[in-house]
């Protein structure tokens, strides 16, 4: 399957424009939220191929993103914190496609895409 337009979903709009950036030299339409709601609804509305999603949200949390990823069937990429061995268990068993965690380097983001 090939990825056309990316979401990235993360509230540090540093990173958001990091990665932003990254995608779209490589040929990526990309599509930013700052919030879990932003996020979800950018899903319902079908505007992704695939999420990059930062676990860590002030206002949902990442794992119920994930989940309406899921039920769209949209793959997602976790970005977060969290990087215990647990944590990254959880979020694969949970239905993310990939997982990485912060720090990370943006060019292995975009190659995971």
């Amino acid at each position: 399957m090939r990825v056309s337009t990316v979401l990235v979903v993360e509230d540090e709009r540093d990173i958001r424009d990091l990665l932003r950036r990254y995608l779209e030299r490589e040929g990526y339409a990309v599509l930013t939220a700052a919030t879990g709601t932003e996020g979800i609804t950018a899903v319902e509305d079908g505007a992704a191929d695939l999420v990059l999603l930062d676990l860590g949200l002030p206002d949902v949390d990442g794992f119920d993103v994930l989940s309406v990823a899921r039920l769209h069937r949209v793959p997602v990429v976790a970005l977060t914190a969290r990087s215990a061995v647990e944590d990254r268990i959880r979020g694969l068993e949970q239905g993310a496609d990939d997982y990485v965690t912060k720090p990370f380097s943006p060019r292995e983001v975009v190659l995971r895409v």
